[in-house]
């Protein structure tokens, strides 16, 4: 397609953007992408699905009573097109949805302003959307919103999420009864007779193919006949939830692609937007760039991975980007900047402050420190420090936010206690800021390192009936079905291990979850830490850290030398819900827990410390833990 300039068609359903290379067409005044005709191909987009075609924003929503995480599913239909702006180099669609009483119900209590933006000679396009609650709106739980597009399936079968997780995916006629079988949940499905053999014997499920939001910035699809790429790329997280290490969707089979804006996904309800009735609200999602490319030559297709990268980075730099037309997206002048140094202070570690090198450091909402993990509603600004713990946050929106950290080695959140207020164009220097994580004695022995993952306990071979190739030499906890090992490991009695000779690499499962002993019925686990002290305080504190990188609906409780003590000296009652065992990931909400051991409960030589994973509803509830630590009495041995 040559450039012939930039022309807008509007039909009475239809209305038509050729921009030179690329022609997209939206229904009228619905705002749903019927067609995106490039290089060749008449459709990049599918149109033969039974339910779900072309490319659309959705939202998933549900009345305020709802205690799940999933309700009604609206494919959102604007009821009137403006157009914003139009001229030879530029075009901006504005497709609304105003809301009344009379759809309450049927739609979520919501405006909706979606918009699209195309330039002229730009292979692709950008969108971003307003949604506003009003004080004449009801209350709501909005679960979900997204931009989807469902990929031509002739011409798409080559995925690619990172550099190293890439490959030609089954179909999704392949996930049909009689081709796929369903496993444990309808998203997993185990691959028996697919079209392709290669593909038999494993697993499908697009949990597979998630992407925490730090790293989540483009991924997408590779047809080879002609070489065209489609690429979805989210160049800035300020507009998702959850912080940078919420993880979600990317692409997957059928073939799809999505940008996710908000989802309870890993982290389960508390990351639904709850609002009450009256309450005001507006936010700004995206914008992001849905983004072609091609080569002439087959045989140089994957190198369209490479392109897609370059264009992220592009789009990266050129945020906040400055052609948007609504009053609601703040340019470059009109934003701030936060600059510091994070220093941790431990003294059992070293009389200096350290810096706070790779750190995660934030501007979120104000709130407890830790609260951003579950903050929804407001915008969040995230970077990571240098080797001297130096930072400098851009970029950011005008408003009043607490600053946020997480250092890796170190257990716990960091918040600075003073709210900063930012105004546009303000550059404020908090100069030395310092951590003191959580600490009341010398470590006497650990489990794990602090860094939010479960990453380096023992994670197993998957079970050869359920398999996914990508995933068998990096990556292993995104295998199907790892929760069923432990049972497999340990039939009948429970993990044990021994400080100084147990190695958590190899001795330490990576999730402790319920072992099946009938058709659904489960039994409770529980592990054990033998550890030995020669000389006893008795009359001091011991103090046992205990951090969790995910929890679903399970219940810990801590015990000293008695399995049966009552009442434990921890019970943490039913916590979490981000499934995060069930959808491959290694880790989800973080929790950090406090024991106190009194000295008077510690034995002289050998001690034991027990820990129940109580609930048994089902096989997928259970804990993730990210380390463990005992502290002796803060005089034992001094401090450096």
């Amino acid at each position: 397609m040559s450039s012939t300039g930039l022309l807008l068609k509007a039909q009475n359903d239809y209305v038509v953007i050729n921009n030179g290379v690329v022609e997209i067409t939206w229904t009228n005044p619905g705002g749903i992408i019927k067609g995106i005709k490039y290089k060749g191909i008449d459709n990049l987009l599918e149109k033969k699905n039974k339910d779900l075609n072309g490319g659309f924003w959705d939202l998933n929503w549900s009345e305020p009573s709802s205690t799940k995480t999933r309700g009604k599913f609206d494919t959102i239909q604007g009821t009137d097109l403006q157009v914003i702006v139009e001229n030879e180099e530029q075009i901006e669609l504005s497709f609304t949805r105003m809301w009344s009483s009379e759809v309450q119900g049927e739609q979520a209590p919501l405006y909706i302003d979606r918009r699209f933006v195309v330039f002229r000679d730009v292979p692709g396009f950008y969108s971003y959307a307003i949604f506003e609650h009003t004080k004449d709106m009801p209350a709501f739980h909005l679960n979900t919103t997204r931009i989807a597009f469902m990929l031509n399936k002739e011409k798409f079968h080559y995925m690619v999420i990172t550099d190293d997780r890439q490959r030609f995916m089954p179909s999704a006629e392949d996930r049909l009864p009689g081709r796929g079988e369903p496993l444990a949940y309808p998203e997993a499905v185990l691959l028996v007779d697919p079209i392709e053999p290669e593909f038999k014997g494993e697993v499908d499920d697009k949990y597979q193919y998630s992407l925490e939001n730090k790293d989540n910035q483009v991924h997408g699809w590779i047809c080879f006949d002609p070489p065209v790429g489609f690429w979805q790329i989210t160049p800035s997280n300020e507009f998702r939830t959850g912080g940078p290490f919420k993880q979600d969707l990317t692409s997957h089979v059928n073939p799809t692609t999505l940008a996710i804006f908000l989802t309870s996904h890993y982290a389960g309800t508390e990351l639904l937007v709850k609002f009450e009735t009256g309450e005001e609200w507006k936010k700004v999602l995206g914008p992001v760039f849905t983004y072609f490319n091609s080569v002439s030559d087959k045989e140089m297709a994957l190198s369209l991975w490479d392109d897609a990268k370059r264009q992220m980075n592009e789009e990266v730099q050129s945020w906040p980007y400055s052609f948007p037309t609504s009053e609601e997206f703040p340019k470059c002048g009109q934003r701030g900047i936060v600059r510091g140094q994070l220093l941790v202070q431990d003294r059992y570690l070293s009389k200096e402050n350290l810096p706070g090198k790779a750190a995660s450091v934030g501007l979120a909402a104000p709130g407890d420190a830790g609260s951003w993990q579950r903050e929804n509603k407001g915008y969040q600004f995230w970077t990571t420090t240098d080797e001297d713990g130096c930072f400098v946050i851009k970029n950011i929106r005008a408003g009043s936010y607490n600053l946020y950290g997480v250092v890796p080695g170190f257990i716990g959140d960091y918040k600075y206690e003073v709210v900063i207020t930012l105004t546009e164009g303000c550059d404020i220097e908090l100069g030395e800021i310092v951590y003191e994580p959580p600490r009341d004695g010398p470590t006497l022995w650990e489990i794990g390192t602090p860094d939010r993952s479960a990453a380096e306990f023992y994670i197993p071979d998957p079970n050869p009936k359920y398999v996914n190739k990508l995933y068998l030499t990096q990556d292993k906890f995104r295998q199907y079905g790892l929760w069923e090992r432990y049972a497999e490991l340990y039939p009948e009695n429970d993990l044990v291990y021994t400080v100084g000779v147990s190695d958590y690499q190899k001795d330490w499962f990576f999730a402790q979850v319920n072992r099946e002993i009938g058709d659904n019925v489960y039994q409770s686990t529980t592990w054990q830490i033998k550890f030995k002290i020669d000389n006893v305080d008795q009359g001091g504190s011991y103090t046992l850290r205990v951090a969790l990188a995910a929890s679903n609906h399970a219940e810990l409780q801590v015990r000293i030398n008695d399995p049966t003590a009552d009442p434990p000296l921890l019970s943490t009652g039913e916590i979490g819900g981000d499934n995060a065992i069930a959808r491959h990931a290694i880790h989800g909400i973080y929790w950090l827990f406090t024991v106190t051991i009194p000295g008077s409960l510690l034995l002289g030589g050998e001690n034991t410390i027990f820990l129940t994973q109580a609930k048994t509803a089902n096989t997928f509830q259970g804990i993730m833990y990210d380390y463990i630590r005992l502290e002796g009495p803060s005089c034992q041995n001094g401090n450096l």
